[in-house]
């Protein structure tokens, strides 16, 4: 029997229905590969970092359960990217119907060619620390030693990044 782990789960878009985009995909993670949800954040409504000519995002963050290897994982959740419309050459952070990335996945630390946990870019990026910390704001970023909580009081006084509460029901 295989170990389960604990995963955290950004899932953001801005082509479409977005939220409906997300929420689209955590469903096809849950019902197709067996993975169990056990939380998720409010979505936020937040300007595009990097490339700024485009449309604002729906960004939101999912707690999740899963007997996956973190390889394995990233490659579901690129076929649910694909899936779901997202072109392999579009422009890098350009628009797109969904981005999928692990957040944390248990307290791993890994830096492979394809694939880095933490997500390398997490704690600079409000849009992922806001919705992270409805979930756990205690967590604590096992390179960083910091907790998630200082991490989006630092990334919101530093950065004029613009983060907010998206109407909608979830």
């Amino acid at each position: 029997m295989s170990e389960c782990h604990i995963v955290y789960i950004s899932a953001g878009s801005n082509m479409g229905d977005r939220a409906a985009n997300c929420t689209t995909g955590i469903e096809m993670l849950v019902n197709k590969y067996g993975v169990k949800l056990i939380d998720k954040s409010r979505f936020y409504f937040t300007e595009p970092v990097d490339y700024k000519d485009q449309d604002w995002f729906v960004n939101g963050v999912y707690k999740i359960e899963t007997e996956l290897k973190p390889h394995d994982l990233l490659s579901v959740l690129k076929k649910i990217e694909k899936k779901l419309g997202r072109l392999k050459s579009g422009t890098r952070f350009g628009p797109r119907p969904l981005d999928l990335d692990i957040i944390f996945y248990g307290n791993i630390v890994l830096n492979s060619k394809d694939l880095v946990i933490p997500h390398p870019r997490m704690h600079k990026r409000r849009f992922v620390l806001e919705p992270l910390c409805d979930i756990d704001y205690k967590m604590v970023h096992p390179v960083l030693q910091c907790r998630v909580k200082t991490l989006a009081i630092k990334t919101a006084n530093n950065i004029n990044q613009q983060v907010k509460l998206y109407k909608c029901l979830n």
